[in-house]
């Protein structure tokens, strides 16, 4: 079979799969206990309380319209195609899952921190395959062209708390909308990790002495390493930095070499949260 066709056959399996996990954190976690979501939902709710005669379904589909056009604008047909898969998938879910199964109340804080979770990490699942449940999701794809240095959980959080707090205002729903935030939060959280973790990368910097020795094992190691030209601010005298971004699995390594070949030196670690480049992520300007 072509591998174009495999790659489709597999984008939608995880959607499909995405579309299950949110439907039953919907209605395990949020719907079971009365949990504030926020979204377009949220918004729908409240202007309905103020007209009446506006219906929450039309009014989610017509604000979701000019998100989908600007969508298709920015990403092409396939974002349209997707999300509309994964907004019937997802709603047929929901809808099915209620018929058969009555989820029990729970524990309010666990079902943010649960709820939270299996939302983030469906939400993610969709947003690696250019899928959204539309609303807060896909209005936080489109922002995040103009706020490139904030990440797409975090966008989402702002959106759903903002109009969380605005049905708590509407509904005098106190501890619902707190409750809501604390889902959010984790929901953003999770979301991120999904979202980003497969690129995530540890950074060492390297300090030695016998520098091109350290340089020379860690290129046997197949690891990409940059020279950095400084010197010591007490003698004066130059040393050579390396630099090495690595998997995380790879810097145990990468530390017992160093010490191995030079006790005295100095190795710096820390987190590098997106590498793009050989070997890590890809650059794609329509990404997240």
């Amino acid at each position: 079979m072509n591998s174009k066709y495999l790659k489709f056959i597999k984008d939608y399996a995880i959607i499909t799969l995405s579309c299950l996990l949110y439907a039953f954190a919907f209605n395990c976690f949020f719907d079971a206990n009365c949990l504030a979501m926020g979204g377009f939902t949220g918004i729908a709710q409240v202007l309905n309380h103020f007209i009446p005669s506006i219906p929450i379904g039309t009014t989610v589909f017509v604000m979701n319209v000019p998100l989908m056009i600007i969508g298709v604008k920015k990403q092409g047909w396939h974002i349209l195609f997707s999300s509309v898969y994964a907004i019937f998938i997802s709603s047929l879910m929901i809808d099915g899952m209620n018929m058969f199964v009555t989820f029990p109340t729970t524990n309010p804080l666990l079902a943010c921190l649960y709820g939270g979770v299996l939302l983030g990490v469906s939400l993610g699942l969709m947003m690696q395959k250019n899928a959204t449940t539309g609303g807060t999701e896909l209005a936080a794809r489109l922002l995040k062209y103009v706020f490139k240095s904030i990440s797409i959980g975090k966008l989402c959080l702002f959106i759903d708390v903002t109009v969380i707090c605005i049905y708590a205002l509407t509904f005098n729903s106190l501890d619902t909308a707190l409750y809501g935030v604390i889902a959010m939060y984790v929901s953003s959280l999770a979301m991120d990790m999904v979202v980003y973790g497969s690129t995530n990368a540890k950074l060492a910097y390297i300090i030695s002495d016998k520098s091109a020795t350290v340089k020379q094992k860690l290129i046997d190691m197949e690891l990409g390493v940059t020279v950095i030209s400084g010197s010591g601010a007490f003698t004066g005298s130059p040393k050579n930095i390396l630099m090495c971004a690595a998997r995380p699995n790879k810097i145990a390594r990468i530390k017992s070499t160093v010490m191995e070949l030079d006790p005295k030196g100095f190795v710096i670690v820390t987190d590098a949260k997106e590498v793009l480049g050989e070997g890590f992520g890809e650059y794609n300007k329509d990404g997240l």
